[in-house]
């Protein structure tokens, strides 16, 4: 379970790196602590301007890894059963372990979100 859940959050993570690397090809500002052109370093009472992925974007990129998972899993089961050579009974498994194992988490993930969210609703006032 908790192997799930790690390995979720690393690829929420490895979310939120494609999508700095995205936005430096893309031309926009370099996304990180360190402010551009100043080293680093900046003036007292500035707030550092950072864009960072929403909660959202992130949750939405990883809900669609694990749909191109689901899907690459079907494709491949679907290719082995027609008898192309390239999908050999090992692939396929493998590809269905492995969106079976992330469809897991990401329930897993919802539950526990479900459940912050019912900790909050429930607190006093």
């Amino acid at each position: 379970m908790t192997d799930s859940i790690s390995s979720v959050l690393s690829q929420i993570r490895a979310y939120q790196s494609q999508l700095g690397q995205a936005a430096r090809v893309a031309g926009d500002a370099p996304r990180g602590d360190a402010v551009a052109g100043l080293g680093g370093l900046q003036a007292p009472g500035q707030a550092a301007a950072v864009e960072r992925p929403s909660f959202s974007q992130t949750l939405r990129g990883a809900l669609e890894g694990v749909n191109a998972a689901q899907q690459r899993a079907g494709a491949l089961a679907q290719a082995f059963e027609r008898g192309e050579p390239g999908a050999d009974l090992a692939r396929v498994m493998v590809a269905s372990q492995q969106s079976q194992v992330a469809f897991r988490a990401t329930v897993e993930v919802r539950n526990r979100l479900v459940q912050a969210y019912q900790d909050v609703m429930n607190m006093p006032l």
